[in-house]
């Protein structure tokens, strides 16, 4: 009789591990072994949360703000979300439509639990966030892959979208801005991809966490906001880590019709009970305090904006790589193919003889390409940027 131990679950032995934490925690390695790297793994701002939304906090612990709180979220601060997307958007909403979570990619997950049973399809447009194909794989769904290259400005057409849909699909993910590549969709291009998703009769799953990050005149569009019948059949995922600097929060909001937040929220009540009680009091003042809030951020967007636009130009000074100029978010989705080398290989070795942290774009679906973020420091994206110029000169192209 053997003892060898039973085997782990299907999800578990199906899951894959984060990409992106992957190569940041191998960076962060090699500087603690005393190597000079230059990251352009982490996707999150270098900058600090700002002190308003800290001492808010800081003031709910001293209160005894330290006890189990609603499921869905402290009421103000389901209340203060509804006021944000009325006086950003017009959408009129209540505050039971609300739930607050432990960061926004919990919020996906439960979105997709939600909507999606064993067997039913997801429409994934690659390049695609890394969590998306897990998230709907550990929903028993079965991710179908839509891909959109630089030829078509990382964007779905109509077209693609109804081409990959089939009896089984059940849910179409949208990501605007996006995640890996600081793609944004126009309204207008958004408008006639919904319009084939509402003819399926799929849910929508818009993940708007990039939402206020957005340059050059480009304007985030909130897709609930297009009909009452969208707004019956979609998911608007955000939170505070980006736009507030405060990844390490784990707080993320999801904005969805009555029957689909309740079932959300009770997902949620087995799963995490409530977000951490006294950092939703610093969310809370982070919508509170507006102008305080939006002085931090005007800080934040005009440091990403530069460095945007001095990567931007300098990777397309190296010969062989080619970069499209991104709307928002704080990436850019350099093009490495002409290089004929595996864009892991090209990422490894990279990391290896140069010292640079980038992140693969076969991680997210898109073979060829790196994603490269610049919430990082000017001294970094020149240093690092030289560096890749340096060893992209040894490759034969």
């Amino acid at each position: 009789m053997s003892n060898s131990p039973a085997p782990l679950s299907t999800w578990a032995r199906n899951v894959s591990p984060s990409p992106t934490l992957a190569v940041d925690a191998k960076a962060k390695a090699l500087q603690a072994a005393g190597e000079d790297v230059c990251g352009f793994a982490a996707g999150e701002p270098d900058f600090d949360t700002p002190e308003h939304i800290k001492e808010a906090c800081i003031a709910a612990l001293k209160a005894g703000k330290t006890k189990y709180a609603p499921t869905p979220g402290i009421e103000p601060l389901r209340q203060a979300i509804v006021d944000r997307y009325l006086a950003e958007y017009g959408l009129k909403a209540a505050p039971s439509q609300v739930i607050v979570s432990p960061g926004g990619k919990f919020n996906c997950y439960l979105g997709v639990l939600a909507t999606c049973s064993p067997g039913d399809e997801v429409i994934v447009p690659a390049p695609y966030w890394v969590s998306y194909p897990e998230m709907v794989k550990l929903a028993g769904a079965v991710p179908k892959f839509v891909l959109a290259d630089d030829r078509t400005g990382f964007r779905l057409t109509p077209e693609m979208v109804e081409a990959a849909i089939t009896p089984r699909t059940r849910l179409l993910i949208l990501n605007s801005p996006s995640n890996p590549t600081g793609a944004v969709y126009s309204r207008s291009e958004l408008e006639a991809i919904v319009a084939v998703a509402l003819k399926h009769n799929l849910y929508i799953l818009s993940d708007e966490m990039y939402e206020h990050l957005v340059y050059d005149g480009a304007k985030p569009t909130c897709i609930a906001t297009f009909s009452k019948e969208v707004e019956a059949r979609t998911i608007t995922v955000a939170g505070f880590s980006k736009t507030y600097a405060m990844t390490g929060w784990r707080i993320g909001t999801t904005l969805a019709p009555a029957p689909i937040a309740k079932a959300i929220s009770e997902l949620q009540s087995q799963m995490s009970s409530n977000v951490t009680t006294f950092a939703q009091f610093g969310a809370l003042a982070a919508l509170k305090e507006k102008e305080k809030t939006s002085a931090a951020l005007k800080v934040m967007m005009t440091a990403f904006d530069r460095r945007r636009k001095m990567l931007h130009a300098e990777l397309n000074k190296i010969p062989g790589v080619t970069c499209l100029l991104a709307e928002g978010a704080f990436y850019l989705f350099p093009n490495i193919t002409s290089f004929g080398l595996k864009d892991l290989d090209f990422c490894n070795r990279l990391l290896d003889t140069e010292k640079v942290a980038a992140v693969p774009g076969s991680a997210f679906g898109a073979e060829g390409y790196l994603r490269l973020s610049y919430a990082t420091s000017d001294e970094i994206i020149k240093k690092g940027v030289e560096r890749l110029a340096r060893f992209c000169a040894t490759l034969k192209k």
